[in-house]
């Protein structure tokens, strides 16, 4: 696809979690809970506010059409600020310095003060209906010579369970937010800054990794189309086709736009009450259905079916913004008969309405208010198309296509937050703030200083180990060594479905620091009080709830009660006829064999000069 002659024009903003040790506005823990710890429930009604001059904001008032009750679980390592029943602490500020340090590390301009704003969010993701954010800092530079608008802090939203239903444990968490410019015109090119930008994220060691830590929201819009923004892009792999299918979606719409002009299309904006032709259909919908109305579009026959991206049609756009209204969807007669409907229902649906093979009717099924709100959506929906592309906020689905949210918000969204103080970002304390390297400098440092291979130097330095590697290197831990534990082995471990984070915890119950099992194990290992071959084993046990101490004590009564001089003489005995052909060139196989034998529970120099005393007796050396 020619993404320069469609005006493709997209920029980003990435969501990233904070890994601080308190919430932003709150003094409780950032670490996730599962849900059937919860120890508490409330709801919720949330209504839009309007704004200082009078307006509610466009992308609220949408949500109000469909009245709902959100229920919210809490944990007792939540509390009264997160249930919105106390004011706010002052802005974290450990969090607020991390911020300052990716702004430094983009080159930005930070704000002389810092001020808490609202942006008002009533989809049930905050329980107050909205979410404080505070605008750190402008103006930075990108790779591909593009800029960097704005870095903000705001507090992470709570985490959907399911349905309305809503877990606190996530609320409030510190989430950086860093907004480029509209610079970026392939769709390769918005994954590399997205990478990019993940990577100067990822160079602080302070950030949370796993899925949902990071999020990707991408505007789009190509020439004719419009602004569109596509939250939440949680894989990073994804990003490319997102846009890819975005461009298509616009380039289709467009497409429908104009023959819809060409044929004259119209859009009729009073709807037809058609309960009565449905009270025998074969459709269990219609068929019970309180209310069941039709929207006629003149012209629109074979464009409301017609896919506009993978798995969707014009009339999934339709179907969208009738489900604001608490609908479960739509029928539209590009798609009928079908669903229980007959050929003679939809003749005598023709009927009803006036309408011509030519055109398309949308038939809604409710009580009377969604049955009527659904179809004032429908109308929307049906006269943006005669527009083109409408300016919206859309959801990601699976694949890569996405679905329409709302509309984009406008300046009524925003408005001042009067229970945090502002706080003052200084000139020395700017300048206090410390650089950061970057993890692809860090890379190249780990290949030249440590003799890593470089692929493995970029793993590692890329790893959410990373800080371990380097806290493993200033114990005097040899570099491959801890290298291919951190890498390989934890991964192993993990993959058996057991739990590392005892492995790699790096503060007590009560928050000291402290060094972390895996080091103590590696420092084991160091001071050969243990085989490295016997890593995996002694991490095990820790896991099943040893400490390092007791698991390499463990280890070593093992190593202890094996006679290895009694061992190496039988192994040299059962392969005589090998040990005579290859002489002391048998000690090499020969310590693959015995180190099985011990399970890495003795130091291979040990084991060596075991072995290697044994072979000379054998062979009558002395």
């Amino acid at each position: 696809m020619d993404y320069k002659r469609l005006g493709l024009v997209a920029g980003i903003e990435i969501h990233q979690q904070l890994n601080t040790r308190e919430k932003l506005f709150c003094r409780c823990p950032t670490h996730l809970r599962p849900f059937e710890e919860h120890n508490g429930e409330f709801f919720r009604y949330l209504r839009a506010t309007e704004s200082e001059l009078g307006e509610i904001d466009r992308a609220a008032r949408e949500e109000m059409k469909n009245l709902r009750k959100f229920l919210y679980y809490t944990y007792d390592s939540t509390c009264l600020v997160e249930n919105d029943e106390e004011p706010p602490a002052p802005l974290n500020p450990e969090a607020l310095t991390v911020c300052l340090q990716i702004a430094k590390m983009c080159g930005m301009t930070p704000i002389p003060q810092v001020h808490t704003m609202r942006k008002l969010v009533i989809d049930g993701s905050n329980t107050s209906g909205f979410q404080r954010t505070a605008l750190v800092a402008v103006n930075g530079t990108l790779p591909n010579g593009g800029a960097i608008e704005t870095i903000c802090l705001e507090e992470e939203a709570a985490q959907r369970v399911k349905g309305d239903v809503f877990s606190l444990d996530r609320l409030g968490i510190p989430l950086v937010e860093i907004t480029t410019s509209p610079c970026m015109h392939s769709p390769e090119e918005v994954q590399e800054i997205a990478e990019y930008l993940g990577m100067v994220l990822r160079s602080t060691g302070k950030v949370k990794r796993g899925l949902g830590t990071i999020r990707q929201d991408v505007n789009i819009s190509i020439r004719e189309g419009a602004r569109v923004e596509i939250k939440g892009v949680q894989d990073l792999d994804l990003i490319a086709e997102v846009v890819r299918r975005e461009v298509q979606r616009q380039e289709r719409l467009l497409s429908i736009r104009q023959r819809l002009t060409e044929r004259g299309a119209s859009v009729s904006r009073t709807p037809h009450d058609v309960t009565a032709l449905f009270s025998h259909s074969g459709s269990k919908i219609l068929k019970k259905a309180p209310r069941v109305m039709a929207v006629t579009l003149a012209g629109f026959a074979g464009l409301v079916g017609e896919e506009i991206q993978n798995g969707r049609r014009l009339g999934s756009e339709l179907s969208d913004y009738a489900k604001k209204c608490g609908v479960g969807g739509i029928f539209h007669t590009d798609e009928l008969p079908a669903y229980g409907m007959t050929e003679d229902e939809v003749s005598a649906l023709r009927a009803e309405v006036g309408a011509g093979e030519a055109d398309c009717i949308v038939l809604v099924a409710g009580d009377m208010h969604q049955a009527e709100c659904a179809c004032q959506q429908v109308i929307l929906r049906a006269e943006l198309a005669l527009k083109g592309v409408p300016e919206e906020t859309r959801k990601m689905l699976e694949g890569g296509s996405t679905s329409y949210m709302r509309p984009l918000p406008g300046a009524a969204r925003m408005y001042p937050e009067t229970d945090v103080f502002p706080v003052t970002v200084t000139s020395e304390c700017w300048e206090a703030i410390p650089r950061v390297e970057l993890l692809n400098a860090k890379a190249e440092r780990f290949s030249r200083e440590h003799g890593l291979d470089t692929a493995v130097a970029r793993q590692m330095a890329y790893s959410e180990h990373v800080l371990l590697f380097e806290r493993a290197v200033d114990l005097g831990i040899a570099p491959t060594l801890a290298a291919r534990t951190l890498i390989a082995t934890l991964k192993e471990i993990s993959r058996e479905g057991l739990d590392i984070n005892p492995l790699v915890a790096d503060h007590d119950h009560c928050g000291n620091p402290i060094i972390p099992e895996v080091l103590q194990v590696l420092l084991g290992v160091k001071k050969a009080r243990v085989g490295k071959e016997a890593i995996p084993d002694v991490l095990r046990r820790i896991i099943r709830g040893e400490s390092s101490e007791s698991a390499m004590q463990s280890v070593e009564s093992t190593a202890e009660g094996a006679d290895l001089e009694a061992l190496a003489k039988r192994i040299v005995r059962e392969r005589m006829s090998f040990v005579k052909e290859k002489g002391m060139g048998a000690l090499g196989p020969l310590m693959g064999v015995m180190m099985k034998e011990v399970r890495g529970a003795v130091d291979g120099r040990k084991v060596s000069q075991v072995l290697k005393a044994a072979l000379s007796d054998a062979l009558g050396e002395k």
